[in-house]
């Protein structure tokens, strides 16, 4: 199979400026990434794609065994840079793609010159010592709850995750973008995510790595991005002045210029 068709890799910008790959997050597409990509490609190389499953995807590619660890989505970025044939890139992952990316950058890390980690957590459930943002009994109820009713999980959540009430229209384009989604892929990969315990692999990447945390993020709160921060080797991190999970699409002109300072200061 093609795997830039695969993933619906799509490239612009100038061919000698710097890769940049963005990543999309849990429920989403390349397309949340529209108010972030006209800022960079007049310099960068801008690399979108639709992870396994979701948005323009080809849906018979994703494998309920491959798929079923952040493992696996790590190898699909791998292949996806692999036949590019890159420069080691700066790798943007939001939500579950900061730790995807990460993941990538353990196996591979010659592939990648830099890591921004937007709203990333290694651990959404509560631990002795460790504060995810949820209980293991909350966790069990949203998996139980998109098993029975996805769409009207979708109309639930999705303002909440968006964090911007005074802006409706966002939270109702994250609610389409939930339900564009193949309900049955959906639902395996809030599991994959969800469930995941990656706090082991943060010590173990070398790649440089800023952390972009929101104020008041009700699904990877301060708490758990200054614990990224402390135990990524070799990592920055900024708190955004912003609400919601998701500052590409709530506010990207803060992102695009914590990214860009960060970038500018290498």
């Amino acid at each position: 199979m093609d795997v830039l068709a695969r993933n619906n890799v799509k490239v612009s910008g100038p061919t000698d400026g710097p890769p940049l790959v963005l990543a999309h997050g849990f429920g989403c597409d390349s397309a949340m990434w529209r108010h972030v990509v006209p800022a960079f490609e007049n310099s960068h190389r801008v690399v979108l794609f639709d992870h396994t499953g979701a948005g323009a995807s080809d849906l018979s590619a994703y494998d309920p065994v491959r798929h079923s660890r952040l493992e696996g989505y790590a190898s699909d970025v791998v292949e996806i840079l692999q036949a590019l044939e890159l420069p080691p890139v700066r790798f943007v992952g939001h939500s579950v793609s900061a730790m995807i990316g990460l993941l990538a950058a353990v196996d591979r890390p010659e592939l990648f010159e830099r890591l921004v980690l937007v709203g990333p957590s290694p651990r959404y459930i509560d631990d002795e010592g460790y504060h995810g943002g949820f209980a293991q009994a909350e966790i069990d109820e949203l998996l139980v709850t998109m098993d029975d009713n996805y769409l009207g999980w979708s109309a639930h959540i999705a303002p909440m995750i968006m964090g911007v009430p005074e802006r409706p229209e966002l939270g109702e384009e994250l609610t389409s973008s939930f339900c564009r989604t193949d309900p049955d892929i959906a639902r395996r990969f809030a599991r994959t995510t969800f469930l995941s315990d990656n706090r082991s692999d943060l010590p173990r990447v070398r790649t440089p790595s800023l952390v972009v945390q929101c104020r008041d993020d009700v699904i990877a709160p301060m708490a758990v991005g200054e614990y990224v921060h402390e135990h990524l080797p070799n990592s920055d991190m900024v708190v955004l002045d912003v609400t919601g999970h998701c500052p590409n699409l709530s506010a990207p002109d803060q992102l695009v210029s914590a990214v860009e300072a960060w970038f500018d200061a290498a």
